[in-house]
């Protein structure tokens, strides 16, 4: 449970980060600017690590810690790809506005690979 703690509390400072970028609040905009292949490949490695420590972690605690792990797992290391984003100049976040989205559908593909081929295993192969 302790490394759940330390991944929440870390990733919500990052989540904290990127939202004062977006707000305004914090002047980062420009310090950053990252291609988006080097993005979404960040963006899917950090999918495939979430989604192979979930499917780990999960063997860990009951069923009803579960959705909570997977909501945990899932929401959380987004956080990184939307603060890289956040980081870049503003001229280049308006120019491609959907790239949040394609970020969180890229992680998600990556993340749902080794949870779905965990779903598919024969009884008593792990």
């Amino acid at each position: 449970m302790r490394l759940e703690l330390g991944v929440i509390a870390f990733f919500s400072i990052v989540w904290l980060l990127a939202i004062g970028m977006n707000l305004g609040l914090l002047p980062a905009a420009g310090t950053l600017d990252l291609d988006l292949y080097s993005l979404y490949s960040i963006a899917a490695a950090l999918g495939w690590l979430s989604g192979n420590l979930y499917v780990n972690r999960c063997r860990l605690y009951p069923d009803q810690w579960r959705l909570r792990l997977f909501l945990n797992y899932l929401l959380m290391p987004l956080s990184v790809p939307y603060l890289l984003r956040s980081l870049a100049s503003q001229p280049i976040q308006e120019a491609a506005p959907l790239v949040p989205v394609y970020s969180f559908c890229v992680y998600s593909l990556f993340f749902l690979v080794p949870v779905t081929l965990r779903a598919n295993r024969l009884p008593g192969q792990g």
